[in-house]
């Protein structure tokens, strides 16, 4: 069996992946994050010195040692019952998160994309990227993670001449479609210095040099496959900083091949990492060179099947096949 973990509210990727494990002849049960909860039945014993780990859902049954390969798509807080005493909430969350911890940790020895542990480490450590993707050729911006203004404002005007962009160290967006809530890279005015000076020590944020961009790049890589989508944000107003924040109907995905150069540094920076998957952005400068920005793990890519025919969900479910087959024939 191959675990596909995601959540409730997740469609169109999980679901080309899934049917791609069913067109290879595999048995795949999906997880949704969010419902590991009283919406399932589940044991873990350890009665004979040998653990067991049972979940049923429904008609299905089946314990941790059927599970072959894990893909970790999302995960999602644990939903809880409308019904429940606010007194007991907390307990409900902290004793199913317990639960649901121990179950991942039974499959720490099957064969993941991503692996949970490197997935959270790398893309909660936007700081340990830029070092590893430095360390692997890629050229980055430079770069300052803080909240003390006085040090953002050195900063704007010794490093990056007034030409400043400032985010979030993580993300609010759950959309392939940028639709959803979430705070885009924005570019910081001289005159936002001193509102940044006062603020700032409430909500800690990432800062870097703007690059003069020629366009932006989404960059899917599985196990040193790479898809690539080009997207010229600078046509439009509110996606000139962000592509994600983009409105206007006269900027869409294209296809790109990127350099060997560029598909060999990404590939040693992922290895490095010990990541299978990534969405990768870089940004192409109009002097020619490409810049890497960030890799997020659970990074969306439907935008670029839907719209440039990428085969990336059924090459996602072959790597997951195909790294099964491999270690279960060692």
């Amino acid at each position: 069996m191959i675990l596909c973990i995601s959540h409730s509210k997740d469609y169109y990727t999980i679901d080309s992946v899934i049917k791609r494990l069913k067109e290879l002849g595999e048995d795949v049960y999906r997880l949704n994050s969010d419902n590991f909860s009283e919406k399932l039945s589940f044991s873990y014993q350890n009665i004979a010195g040998e653990p067991l780990l049972e979940i049923i859902d429904g008609d299905i049954r089946f314990t941790a040692d059927d599970i072959k390969a894990v893909w970790y798509r999302k995960i999602w807080p644990i939903e809880i019952p409308e019904n429940l005493d606010k007194a007991y909430r907390s307990i409900y969350v902290q004793e199913y998160s317990a639960m649901r911890n121990m179950f991942f940790e039974s499959l720490k020895n099957k064969d993941w994309i991503n692996l949970i542990e490197t997935d959270h480490s790398i893309g909660e450590n936007k700081f340990e990227q830029l070092r590893i993707a430095k360390q692997s050729g890629l050229a980055i911006p430079e770069t300052i993670f803080t909240n003390n203004g006085a040090t953002v404002e050195r900063f704007f005007y010794d490093v990056c001449k007034k030409e400043l962009i400032a985010k979030l160290n993580g993300s609010l967006s759950r959309s392939m479609s940028g639709s959803a809530s979430f705070f885009p890279t924005t570019l910081v005015e001289e005159d936002q210095i001193e509102e940044l000076k006062a603020t700032l020590a409430y909500c800690p944020m990432i800062f870097q040099r703007k690059i003069e961009k020629e366009y932006e790049l989404r960059v899917i890589y599985i196990d040193g496959i790479f898809y690539a989508g080009k997207i010229n944000a600078t046509l439009s107003e509110t996606g000139k900083t962000d592509w994600r924040a983009t409105k206007e109907g006269n900027v869409g995905w294209a296809i790109y091949e990127l350099p060997e150069k560029i598909t060999h540094s990404i590939t040693k920076m992922m290895n490095t990492m010990g990541l299978v998957f990534g969405a990768i952005d870089v940004i192409k400068q109009k002097d020619g060179q490409y810049v890497f920005l960030e890799v997020n793990p659970q990074g969306e890519w439907g935008m670029l099947q839907r719209d440039l025919g990428y085969p990336i969900g059924e090459t996602i479910a072959n790597k997951l096949v195909e790294r099964k087959n491999r270690k279960n024939n060692i």
